[in-house]
C-alpha cells in the first residue's frame, strides 16, 4: 500500500472517528426518549445498547432550613457527565412517586447521577415560598459535596410546579454560579396566572401575539383547554382556608387530599384507585356545609361549579407578598441555560406559560423551549411519531451538552 493510499485511509478513518464522536451524544438523547416512552422493538434495542447500567444508593437526607429531607442517588456504572437534582411536582409519595424513579433511573442509564428530593409542602399538595428555599438550599448542599461535584455546577430539573420553582431557586444569589442549567418540565412562569387559567379555564395575556413571535419549538400549536379536575382540586386544598369557616378547613383539607391521593394511584394503579375514590364520596357526606358542598364539587370533577367560587379569590393573591418567591417571571434570571419542555395539550398547567416565560425571558436570559405532543403533564407519553421523538431527542442533546 502506499503512502498516499494510507494516508487517504487516515483521513477517512479519523473523519468516520469524529462523526461516531459527534453522533453518540444525539444517540444517547434518542436512547433516553426511547427508554423514557418504552417504545419496543428496534428503537428499544438502539436505546438499549447506550443505556449503562445503574445502581441505587442508600437513601440519605439533605439539611435545608426547614429541616432535614430524604434523598436517593441514581449512580452512573461508568462516566458520570454531571449530577442532577430531579424534583417531582406536588404528590404525596415524593422521591418513591414511581413516576418519578422511572425517569430518575432512565436519565442516569444516560449517563447523569440523579439526586432525588422532594420539598416537604409539595408532599402536602401545598405550593408555598418554602418550597423554593428547600430547592435552594438542596442544590446549594449538593454542589458542595465532592461525591456529587464534576465541574461544581449541578444541572437541576423540575417537574410540574416545581418546575416553574426551580427556576426561581436558580436565579437566587446563594447557588446562581452553581447551577449547571435549570430545566422546567410542564411547569408555570407566572403562578397567579396559572391559577387565573385553572379556575377560569381562561389564558391572560395576548396569546396569539405570543404564538407569533415565540422562539419556542411547538409554540404555534399551543391552544387553550379546559383545566384539568386535578389542578382546581389543589387549587381548593391551597386556598381551603380562604373558603370555608376556619373550623372547617382541617376536615375539607383531608377529603380533598383523599382525592388527590386516588387520582394519583389512577394513573399507576387503576384497581387501587376506585376504593379511595368510593371512600371519599362517603366522607363528603359528612362534612357540614359548605365544606360538603365543595367536596362533592371534587368528587363530581365539576369544574364548572368550584372554579367560578375560586376565581376571585385565586385572582386576589396576584400581588400577594409571596408571590415573587413562586413566579420565575417575578423574580431574578438565572445565570445558567434554562430549558423549557411541555406537553403542547396540558391541562393541569396549560402550555402557553411555557411559550409566556421564554418571551419574559427574551434578552434577559438564554432559554430552549419545546412543546411537544410527546408530553401529558409531565410525563412522556407511550404514543409517538418519530418526527416527535426526534425533536425531543434533539432538545434533550441540547441539555446534555451543559
Amino acid at each position: 500500500m502506499t503512502l498516499k493510499r494510507k494516508a487517504s485511509l487516515l483521513v477517512v478513518f479519523a473523519l468516520l472517528g469524529a462523526i461516531a464522536v459527534a453522533t453518540l451524544p444525539t444517540l444517547d438523547a434518542l436512547g433516553f426518549i426511547i427508554r423514557a416512552a418504552d417504545l419496543p422493538g428496534t428503537p428499544s434495542t438502539v436505546a438499549a445498547w447506550r443505556a449503562q447500567p445503574i445502581t441505587r444508593d442508600p437513601e440519605i437526607t439533605v439539611p435545608t432550613r426547614g429541616g432535614t429531607i430524604p434523598a436517593r442517588f441514581f449512580r452512573p456504572a461508568r462516566q458520570t457527565r454531571r449530577t442532577m437534582v430531579l424534583m417531582p411536582g406536588v404528590h404525596r409519595d415524593g422521591i418513591n412517586e414511581s413516576r418519578l424513579v422511572g425517569l430518575a433511573e432512565d436519565m442516569a442509564a444516560t449517563g447523569y447521577g440523579v439526586l432525588t428530593i422532594a420539598a416537604p409542602d409539595l408532599q402536602r399538595f401545598k405550593i408555598t415560598p418554602a418550597v423554593t428555599d428547600t430547592i435552594e438550599d438542596a442544590v446549594r448542599w449538593v454542589s458542595e459535596q465532592p461525591q456529587f461535584r464534576t465541574d461544581g455546577k449541578i444541572g437541576v430539573l423540575g417537574i410540574s410546579f416545581s418546575g416553574g420553582l426551580s427556576i426561581v431557586a436558580a436565579g437566587r444569589e446563594s447557588i446562581r454560579d452553581r447551577v449547571a442549567f435549570v430545566m422546567s418540565f410542564g411547569g408555570h412562569g407566572d403562578l397567579s396566572r396559572a391559577l387565573h387559567y385553572l379556575t377560569s379555564g381562561e389564558v391572560l395575556g395576548d396569546l396569539e401575539s405570543a404564538k407569533r413571535s415565540s422562539s419556542v419549538a411547538g409554540a404555534e400549536h399551543v391552544g387553550v383547554h379546559p383545566p384539568h379536575d386535578y389542578g382546581l382540586a389543589v387549587v381548593l386544598l391551597n386556598l381551603a382556608d380562604r373558603v370555608v369557616p376556619a373550623n372547617q378547613v382541617e376536615a375539607l383539607s383531608k377529603g380533598i387530599d383523599g382525592f388527590l391521593l386516588a387520582s394519583s394511584l389512577a394513573v399507576t394503579d387503576p384497581q387501587k384507585a376506585i376504593p379511595v375514590f368510593d371512600q371519599m364520596k362517603k366522607y363528603q357526606e359528612t362534612l357540614p356545609e359548605p365544606s360538603r358542598t365543595y367536596m362533592q364539587y371534587v368528587n363530581d370533577r365539576a369544574v364548572d361549579k368550584l372554579g367560578p367560587v375560586l376565581l376571585p379569590i385565586a385572582d386576589g393573591l396576584k400581588d400577594h407578598p409571596g408571590m415573587p418567591a413562586l413566579s420565575p417571571e417575578r423574580a431574578t434570571p438565572p445565570l445558567a441555560p434554562i430549558f423549557l419542555l411541555h406537553g403542547v395539550d396540558d391541562n393541569v398547567i396549560p402550555s402557553v406559560e411555557t411559550v409566556l416565560l421564554a418571551e419574559h425571558y427574551r434578552g434577559k436570559a438564554q432559554v430552549t423551549g419545546l412543546l411537544s405532543g410527546l408530553i401529558t403533564h409531565a410525563e412522556v407519553n407511550r404514543t409517538a411519531t418519530s418526527t416527535e421523538v426526534w425533536r425531543l431527542a434533539s432538545f434533550w442533546r441540547a441539555i446534555m451538552g451543559r
